[in-house]
């Protein structure tokens, strides 16, 4: 029985010690990007609505307000906490406000005035996140100190209203035109000889694995090596391809056996029918007067769908690109069903303890030149360069046909994003 004892007391000890590891390595894995706060409130809303089935509104957010966020660990907590909220207390409307106050964000989770303790407040910051569709080894408190920042709750007893308030890292004061996030992947600040911004922040108003399951079946078993892509890239008006914006640009190559095929290329400007902000032409040099005279998107989407017939589609934070895509799809009568991978989501397998995955990140880690950018087709040049870098990469991972490779990149931190 002694013998008993202390075998139980080794192996406690052993496992305590690596969930303590595993938390750190998870904490450690989280990436901080560049997001416009509208954009958090609103996935948050959504998801808390869809998940709930609690009204959610949102209200004193600054549309030009940047965060320096972990969007998907952010949604879990306050998924978490109005799930206390509305399984406990039956609290049936929330309100999600953001506003600046001296340098830091301040994101509140507000509901009508009842009676909350202290401990239970305690209890539910310090508890392991759950949620209606997920569990999570971190807690609240785990969240918010990832973001060095600060969570408290509070009562207005004026408004007869109370909160929980989280402080937030703010991005630069330049953020979304130093980062290039106003336009597509190779929308990267700088001139083309000088320094390279980070990526477009992620984008994920779009499943990539859900759309192509007939020809992925087809194709699941193939060596990656042995398939035919086109990677491919689009410049746009925007960020909002769901509120107007437009596609002005796609640019593609061609990647066979495993060698990029320079030669085969499709690029093509393409006249957006609406006006091109100045902000995006500062990043991507394309003005109005060029795309004056151009093919409309129902013309050049026929032929570019043609040119990646039967390939398996490549890009930089793919999901971007393909709900543009996506959009167009009523009105042209055509349908990019083809399997899709994203080099985004293969740089997290390939280099799980980088902090960004933005392609200039990849390019540099893996010795590629950047050279051609702020262009479709010299962004999806560089895109191309690096997958094939990868290849060799995700063989040495035991990844070596395109089932697998779609299978990893869904289990990806970035993948498991949806709203």
């Amino acid at each position: 029985m002694a013998v008993v004892r202390d075998e139980i007391a080794a192996m406690s000890r052993n496992l305590n010690d690596a969930a303590a590891q595993g938390l750190r390595h998870i904490k450690s894995r989280w990436p901080l990007e560049d997001m416009l706060a509208a954009d958090l409130v609103a996935a948050a809303a959504r998801r808390i609505d869809a998940l709930l089935g609690v009204r959610v509104t949102a209200s004193d957010v600054d549309p030009q307000c940047w965060l320096k966020v972990d969007s998907y660990s952010l949604i879990q907590a306050l998924l978490h906490l109005a799930s206390r909220l509305v399984g406990e207390y039956g609290v049936r409307q929330l309100q999600l406000r953001l506003l600046e106050s001296q340098g830091r964000a301040q994101l509140d989770l507000v509901w009508a005035a009842l009676a909350i303790s202290t401990e239970t407040v305690t209890t539910w910051e310090t508890e392991t996140i759950s949620g209606a569709d997920n569990t999570s080894p971190l807690s609240v408190r785990d969240v918010v100190e990832r973001h060095g920042g600060a969570f408290w709750f509070e009562r207005d007893r004026v408004r007869q209203e109370a909160f929980f308030r989280m402080l937030l890292p703010l991005a630069g004061d330049n953020a979304p035109l130093e980062r290039a996030a106003q336009l597509g992947t190779g929308s990267q600040a700088g001139d083309q000889t000088g320094g390279h911004a980070d990526s477009r922040p992620e984008f994920y108003d779009f499943d990539l694995f859900a759309h192509a399951t007939e020809a992925t079946t087809a194709q699941g078993d193939t060596a990656l090596r042995d398939l035919i892509y086109t990677v491919f890239d689009t410049e746009t008006t925007g960020l909002q391809p769901g509120a107007g914006d437009e596609i002005i640009q796609i640019g593609a190559t061609r990647i066979v056996a495993g060698k990029l095929r320079r030669q085969e290329c499709f690029e093509q400007l393409v006249n957006p029918g609406r006006s091109v902000p100045a902000a995006g032409v500062a990043i991507h040099g394309i003005e109005a007067a060029q795309l004056q005279g151009q093919p409309t998107i129902a013309t050049v989407l026929p032929a570019f769908h043609a040119f990646a017939l039967d390939t398996v589609l490549v890009a930089h934070n793919a999901a971007f690109d393909m709900r543009f895509l996506q959009l167009k799809e009523a009105s042209t009568g055509l349908r990019f069903g083809q399997p899709v991978l994203d080099t985004l989501l293969l740089s997290e397998l390939i280099h799980p303890q980088q902090d960004s995955h933005g392609l200039d990140a990849i390019a540099e880690r893996l010795g590629v030149p950047i050279l051609g950018r702020h262009t479709a087709l010299g962004d999806a040049i560089v895109t191309a360069e690096v997958f094939v870098k990868m290849l060799p990469l995700l063989q040495a991972l035991g990844i070596t046909t395109l089932a697998q490779a779609l299978a990893a990149s869904r289990d990806t931190y970035r993948a498991r994003v949806k709203y």
